[in-house]
């Protein structure tokens, strides 16, 4: 499996399939095959890969750990960057078909609307995590900043999951299970920080209580 996950041919696989959503919605597009709304048809589409991308993203950490997989990581940047790639298609969608490119009117959207709003906001948050992505970064902000900084995917993934909850209003099922996975990855991560703090308080102790060689 490690020779697998380590070569280069398998990251550009994974990248391949990472485009396959936008190579189907641009072919749709050009063959005119968006149904009677195709501007909705867009968003939705590219709103739900938004979500879904971050929801990978996030599942990489616990399946490295649960599978014993550590070189998974290497497609956590791949995964968040094409997360943000998608949050931008589906901000854009927004932008120019529903406001017309003006600033003023998305601004007065994002302010009346409750669910533009937190949309919005889970948008806004994939922008520095984006921006912050390279070993550069990292070094420059530490690894301990730039680990606190990047868990704000979680808060921008429960205002994804929140904005489309309230966009669709009826058909809830779909946000309702995203919402699901993205709690069930949280409780794993908050169970795994206090697995790992209980470690490292008792390690102390013992190291403490140990006699003295003599």
């Amino acid at each position: 499996m490690r020779a697998i996950l380590v070569s280069k041919w398998t990251k550009v696989a994974v990248f391949l399939l990472c485009l396959i959503p936008f190579a189907d919605l641009l072919w749709r597009l050009i063959r005119s095959d968006l149904g009677i709304n195709p501007v909705e048809t867009l968003q939705h589409g590219t709103g739900d890969w938004t979500i879904r991308f971050i929801v990978f993203t996030l599942c990489i950490t616990p399946f490295r750990k649960v599978f014993k997989l550590p070189d998974l990581i290497r497609f956590r940047r791949m995964l968040g960057l094409f997360a943000f790639t998608y949050g931008c298609l589906h901000f854009l969608t927004y932008l120019g078909p529903d406001q017309n490119f003006s600033l003023t009117a998305m601004w007065r959207d994002v302010a009346k609307r409750p669910f533009v709003t937190v949309g919005f906001t889970a948008f806004v948050l994939l922008i520095p995590l984006a921006l912050t992505s390279t070993a550069r970064w990292i070094r420059r902000l530490g690894g301990r900043r730039w680990r606190m900084l990047h868990r704000a995917i979680y808060i921008s993934a429960i205002c994804g999951v929140i904005h489309y909850y309230w966009l669709v209003k009826s058909a809830v099922l779909r946000p309702l299970t995203y919402g699901a996975i993205v709690v069930i990855l949280l409780v794993w991560r908050l169970g795994d920080w206090f697995l790992r703090r209980g470690r490292t308080i008792r390690a102390p102790t013992k190291t403490q209580g140990a006699p003295a060689n003599t």
